[in-house]
């Protein structure tokens, strides 16, 4: 009898579909069943490590039909000693409103005065005991395991593997590595593992996924591959990037379209391990962005989700720097369209910071492109690297035409205004909503944060993030940035709401034209509270 490693997990659900991803023991028919429901899979391997992703179709609107799981015929799921109710297959009803729950940054394993309390541990008691409200989905909008800080249990299986001392040192190296840091994050806990079986969830990786600054510059990428060992690392985390978070992503159709499932599909059918086929992927994805989309959608209802890879997809070249690369942003540009009720966009990095933050960011890149001369610039790059400052105010260019784009669909020009167009982002380690003051739309144009999920800031750190956030003290980088002759934003905003620095999850729900959003925060290990809650519209 073969046993789950990971999983069950519910991703990727619609109206009539859900998806189950799993990794097994060893290759194995993967079974899901329950009341009008018997769906199959075959297991696929990469790299000795076994993998399936089993469609469900067929099922009603906004179904929660319990499933089992079968591994070969044996049932593994649920556990014999699970406390937690029967794992369900949740479906979206578009009719009913959506309620989106969505966070970053969250560390596993760790102790509670290490982190705090896991506030997806946290929401899971408080939904099986009927104290929390249930979302439809859960959006995990980056760093979902951080393969550049490890935990203590996380070092013994890399000191177990090669000595201590070896590059990258204390770090994760390969796929092996990444296989354990998501067993760890997935697995370990009881009750993130129901939640996670039971609550469909989408992600988007963020630069811990990877490592800290990924993709900052072209100069950190130079940096990088003239290391030893940092081709293995970037290999290995896209890889399993691919395997554990990405797939689940995609609804049947998209996955059955994509080119690198099918091989992989192919290999496991002759019976072979698609390792190899998945590192050269992996390794084209990083060198050449265009080759590899990340990013995806989701039309519900009146809602539609655009969530943004503004990591993998980045220009960076000696001549163009971009949050996005030329063929992203097309197809971000195809789905930054009206005739919805509300338009959410994700993206791991906030597009709109403190007004503060956003200037000095957008000062440092043009010192950093030479803007005060080239001795400046070598001293901008490494402020931009030390300070990470690389959110979407250090690609001028990019912010730019993002916020033609918003703008042309609050004021109606790209089809019917929606109520909401709103920026779901998490990474600074901190809450907060900012809204947009000018130019004026028929859309509420808003940014909200969330994090982190479990990672929280120490207090002096959360000092410097209260200084940035204060509003006065954004005319000094605004001067910078002006004698630095960076063109004014096309966009005003301030922030309305925050900073807040506990562990939260936030929730957006939407009604029709209504919309309103809240943050909640373990009360204790097994509950959570009520932190804000802000009405965007209605």
């Amino acid at each position: 009898m073969t046993a789950l490693v990971i999983g069950p997990l519910l991703r990727h659900v619609g109206e009539h579909t859900a998806t189950i991803w799993v990794e097994t023991a060893r290759p194995c028919e993967v079974r899901v069943t329950g009341d009008g429901v018997d769906a199959a899979a075959p297991t696929f391997t990469v790299h000795g490590h076994h993998y399936a992703l089993v469609e469900v179709g067929g099922l009603p609107a906004g179904a929660r039909i319990p499933y089992e799981v079968a591994l070969d015929g044996e049932r593994v799921w649920p556990e014999e000693s699970t406390r937690f109710p029967p794992s369900a297959l949740r479906t979206l009803d578009p009719g009913s409103g959506l309620a989106l729950s969505f966070g970053s940054c969250r560390r596993s394993p760790g102790t509670v005065e290490m982190y705090g309390v896991d506030v997806l541990s946290a929401l899971a008691h408080g939904l099986t005991e009927g104290t929390a409200e249930w979302p439809d989905a859960l959006l995990m909008v980056g760093d979902q395991v951080y393969a550049d800080e490890i935990s203590d249990e996380m070092r013994q299986f890399v000191h177990a593997r090669r000595p201590a001392g070896q590059e990258p040192v204390d770090e994760i190296a390969d796929y092996e590595d990444y296989t354990r840091l998501y067993a760890l994050a997935w697995r370990e806990d009881p009750a993130v593992r129901w939640l996670l079986s039971t609550l469909p969830t989408f992600m988007i990786f963020d630069d811990h996924d990877v490592r800290d600054d990924w993709n900052t510059s072209h100069t950190w990428r130079r940096q990088m591959w003239e290391t030893s060992w940092w081709r293995d690392r970037i290999v290995g985390g896209i890889a399993s990037y691919w395997v554990y978070q990405h797939l689940g992503n995609l609804d049947p159709a998209e996955r059955a379209g994509d080119a690198v499932y099918r091989a992989v599909r192919e290999a496991a059918e002759k019976g072979e391990d698609a390792g190899a086929l998945l590192d050269a992927f992996a390794e084209r994805a990083d060198k050449e962005p265009s080759s590899a989309r990340w990013s995806y959608a989701h039309d519900w209802g009146g809602t539609r989700l655009v969530v943004v890879d503004s990591r993998c997809s980045r220009l960076l070249t000696p001549e163009r720097r971009g949050m996005l690369d030329d063929e992203e942003f097309a197809w971000l540009d195809g789905r930054l369209q009206g005739g919805v009720d509300h338009l959410l966009v994700a993206s791991s990095l906030p597009y709109l910071l403190a007004p503060t933050i956003h200037h000095a960011e957008a000062w440092n890149e043009a010192v950093a492109e030479g803007a005060w001369g080239r001795r400046a610039g070598t001293y901008g790059e490494k402020l931009r690297q030390g300070a990470d400052l690389e959110h979407w105010g250090a690609f001028g260019a990019s912010f730019e035409r993002v916020a033609r784009d918003i703008v042309a669909v609050g004021r109606g020009e790209r089809g019917a205004a929606p109520a909401t167009i709103a920026f779901l982002s998490g990474d600074v380690h901190y809450s907060y909503v900012a809204r947009v003051t000018s130019p004026g739309t028929a859309s509420e144009i808003v940014q909200l944060v969330c994090s982190p999920l479990r990672n929280p800031l120490p207090p002096s750190f959360r000092f410097a993030q209260r200084v940035g956030t204060m509003r006065g003290l954004a005319v000094i980088p605004r001067l910078l940035a002006r004698w630095a002759k960076v063109p004014r934003p096309p966009l005003k905003w301030r922030l309305t709401d925050g900073p807040w620095f506990d562990n939260a999850v936030a929730t957006v729900r939407v009604d029709g034209r209504e919309c309103r959003v809240q943050w909640d925060t373990p009360a204790s290990e097994t509950a959570v509270k009520r932190l804000a809650q802000v009405r965007v519209t209605g």
